[in-house]
C-alpha cells in the first residue's frame, strides 16, 4: 500500500492558509453548555462540546486537504507522549469517568490503581522533567510510558470520549509506521492553533460557574495548573 509523501502532505498543509475557521461555531457550543442549569453540568457539557467541535473543524480542514489521517484504532504509539493538560481538564475529566456506569468506572479506577504501582519509578523519572526543555518529548518518550488511560492489551482508550485535547490533536498522513520507528517523527501534525478557541471559550463557561458557584471551580487557578495527566489523575487515586 502507497502511502503520501512528505511533500505531497506539506503542500495541502499549506491550503490551510485559505481554510476560514469558523469561531462562532465554538461559541455556539459555549452557549449550548451554558443552557445547562446546574453549574457543574455546563463546565462537564461544555468541554465535550468544545472538544467535539475541534474534532469537526479537523474533519472540515482534513476535506479542505483532500486528505484522511492514516491514524486507526490499535494505532496507539502517540499515546506514549506526554499528555500536558490544567488541572481545570484535568477534573472534568475525572467527573466524566464517576459519571460512567459502575461497571466501566470501577475497570477504570482498578486499572488506574496497577497502573501507578506497575510504573512508580517511571513516572518518578518524567515527573522531574522540564516542559519548557526542547528534549522533554524525547526524554518522556524513552520511557516507553503508556497514558494511564490507555488499555495496553486492546491498544485503545478507556476513556475516548472524554480524552484531552493533545490527543485529538495529534495526527499523522502518512505512512503509520513513522510512529513505530521513531520516538518523535518530524512528520506527524499537530493543530495546535485550534487551542485558541477551545480555551477561551472553557475559560468564559468557567468563569460563570465559578460565578454560579465557587465550589465547583477554583477560578482562576484551576485554568493556570498545567501538570502531566498522569500527576493529576494519581493525586486523585490517593486521594480515594
Amino acid at each position: 500500500m502507497s502511502h503520501r509523501t512528505l511533500e505531497d502532505v506539506q503542500k495541502r498543509l499549506e491550503t490551510l492558509q485559505t481554510f476560514e475557521l469558523d469561531e462562532s461555531e465554538f461559541e455556539e457550543r459555549r452557549d449550548e453548555a451554558l443552557d445547562k442549569s446546574e453549574p457543574e453540568d455546563q463546565l462537564i457539557a461544555g468541554y465535550h462540546k468544545l472538544l467535539g467541535e475541534v474534532s469537526e473543524q479537523m474533519n472540515q480542514m482534513d476535506e479542505h486537504m483532500g486528505m484522511t489521517p492514516t491514524c486507526f484504532m490499535g494505532c496507539a504509539f502517540c499515546c506514549y507522549f506526554p499528555i500536558i493538560v490544567m488541572k481545570l481538564e484535568a477534573d472534568i475529566l475525572i467527573t466524566a469517568i464517576n459519571r460512567m456506569d459502575e461497571e466501566r468506572r470501577d475497570r477504570i479506577k482498578q486499572h488506574l490503581k496497577q497502573y501507578f504501582h506497575d510504573y512508580q519509578d517511571k513516572l518518578e523519572k518524567v515527573e522531574s522533567l522540564d516542559f519548557d526543555d526542547e528534549s522533554m518529548k524525547y526524554d518522556y518518550r524513552k520511557e516507553w510510558l503508556p497514558c494511564p488511560l490507555l488499555d495496553t492489551e486492546t491498544n485503545t482508550c478507556m476513556a475516548y470520549e472524554s480524552r484531552p485535547l493533545p490527543c485529538r490533536t495529534y495526527v499523522n498522513y502518512m505512512d503509520p509506521k513513522l510512529c513505530e520507528n521513531q520516538l518523535v517523527p518530524e512528520e506527524t501534525v499537530s493543530f495546535e492553533f485550534l487551542y485558541q478557541d477551545y480555551m477561551g471559550n472553557l475559560n468564559e463557561i468557567a468563569q460563570e460557574v465559578a460565578t454560579a458557584n465557587d465550589d465547583v471551580i477554583d477560578y482562576p487557578d484551576d485554568l493556570f495548573e498545567y501538570n502531566l495527566l498522569p500527576v493529576f489523575l494519581k493525586r486523585w487515586m490517593d486521594e480515594r
